[in-house]
């Protein structure tokens, strides 16, 4: 059996070897769920997105190397590029089914816009053991499919160095965030070793928290992101209430064949 991947790089800044990387693998039909988590171990990549589908309209699904998840922007930005420029040349706009529901992803002027659903955070109380992953106590925590840990400052952000064990028993995996400074409005780091991620390079779904949280508190609606990972990567956001979009650029790594 042969498989087509496609290795994309999502949310760049400057080309590849910038953003979040992610595996594209166009299917004619879904393979035994067992087989596609072992081609996502292989792959070793943060995600590995799985396509079904033709003429505009694709069923998608994600795997880490460890787990499959609901939701994951880099690779759905990732697999629209694939769609876009292999499968179906000059189309601009695709839906994937998928589980978090209809996803609708178009191209304009060289940026790829996501169509997510928002999931905006509830204050919590202070939880001893998300400071102590993190090494700091957050100025504010919050929660929603993540939990949101909200700092003082953008270097407060970057100098993190979770506890990665610690890290891996809590029930959820951490999105930390704080003001941006000179051309950003926030910035944000991601943290998920409980779905086999110590550090996710770019992160599409936290935004999913991110925006409307920076969207009310800044009073706008447009945004402009930076994910402050070793890689890095920027996104530009805009918050649509009960949706939200999320932009960025790719760049193709390689493409290439999986035997099995």
């Amino acid at each position: 059996m042969e498989i087509p991947i496609h290795h994309i790089d999502a949310f760049v800044t400057d080309g590849v070897f910038t953003g979040n990387p992610a595996a594209v693998c166009p299917l004619a039909a879904w393979l035994p769920d067992a087989v596609m988590q072992k081609v996502a171990a292989e792959n070793n990549l943060a995600e590995t997105a799985f396509l079904v589908g033709a003429k505009g309209d694709y069923s998608i699904r994600w795997m880490t190397p460890a787990v499959e998840v609901d939701l994951c922007g880099h690779a759905t930005l990732a697999a629209a590029h694939v769609v876009f420029s292999v499968l179906e040349k000059g189309r601009t706009e695709v839906r994937f089914r998928s589980a978090s529901g209809d996803l609708a992803v178009r191209a304009e002027d060289g940026v790829l816009f996501l169509d997510f659903p928002s999931r905006a955070p509830a204050a919590c109380e202070p939880r001893p053991d998300v400071a102590e992953a993190l090494g700091r106590p957050p100025a504010e925590l919050w929660s929603s499919r993540d939990y949101l840990a909200v700092f003082a400052s953008e270097a407060e952000v970057r100098v993190l160095a979770p506890d990665m064990a610690r890290m891996k028993r809590l029930d959820r995996a951490v999105i930390a965030t704080a003001p941006g400074t000179a051309d950003v409005d926030f910035v944000s780091r991601f943290f998920a070793p409980l779905f086999g991620i110590d550090e996710d390079p770019v992160t599409g779904s936290s935004h999913c928290t991110l925006v409307p949280y920076w969207s009310r508190r800044l009073g706008k609606k447009r945004l402009h992101a930076r994910q402050v990972s070793a890689r890095g990567g920027d996104l530009r956001c805009e918050d649509r209430g009960d949706r939200v979009a999320i932009g960025g650029r790719v760049a193709t790594y390689l493409v290439g064949v999986i035997r099995i």
